[in-house]
């Protein structure tokens, strides 16, 4: 018997599928808002819900974007990286900020260092 993973609506928050696969996201509609929505792991979702909680004091989490918040939680609760490998940078000359990367992680994510 296979293991089963939850996925839950970005849109609504309350609605949750079982699949016995594990991905980090799906995209189906939701029975509940009828949105044709995202489906976040829910292992990523908790890691989310918990920096929003209590943000990291190693990156300045009010400054990113909900995708980009999804992105680092979804880093730490489904690979090998930590908070320490995420950086928040000031914007460039055309008042755009944008997040440090290193040469190894640029292929990999936009947001780690």
């Amino acid at each position: 018997m296979s293991r089963t993973r939850t996925y839950r609506c970005l849109n609504c928050l309350e609605h949750t599928i079982d699949r016995e696969f594990d991905t980090s996201h799906l995209s189906v509609t939701c029975p509940n808002c009828e949105a044709f929505e995202r489906f976040v792991n829910e292992a990523v979702y908790r890691q989310f819900r918990a920096f929003e909680e209590s943000p990291p004091p190693e990156l300045d989490w009010e400054r990113l974007d909900r995708t980009e918040k999804l992105v680092v939680a979804e880093r730490i609760a489904r690979s090998t990286k930590t908070i320490e490998d995420f950086a928040v940078v000031s914007g460039d000359e055309d008042g755009e900020g944008d997040e440090a990367e290193s040469a190894d992680d640029i292929a990999e994510s936009p947001t780690p260092k």
